[in-house]
């Protein structure tokens, strides 16, 4: 069960990480920037859904995707920088 939650958890993560770099280069609560926060949600419910975990550990696979956003903005603002 723990396996699964970290996998999910990492997976969210990793598939959030090229729609926060693109977050980073769209006006902030634009069309677009609302779609690259939201576009990955059905994928990750898919995940946690298959892996067969349940309700209850939603908050922590919401965190890996969060986190996934925050660094994947911050790579966009340190690559351009550069």
């Amino acid at each position: 069960m723990m396996t699964s939650l970290a996998l999910v958890t990492l997976a969210a993560l990793v598939l959030n990480l090229p729609f926060g770099y693109l977050r980073g280069k769209t006006k902030k609560f634009s069309l677009m920037w609302f779609l690259y926060i939201h576009v990955p949600i059905p994928a990750i419910i898919v995940l946690r859904k298959y892996a067969g975990l349940s309700f209850t550990f939603v908050p922590v696979i919401a965190m890996g995707a969060i986190l996934g956003q925050l660094i994947g903005g911050r790579l966009y603002g340190r690559i351009k920088v550069s």
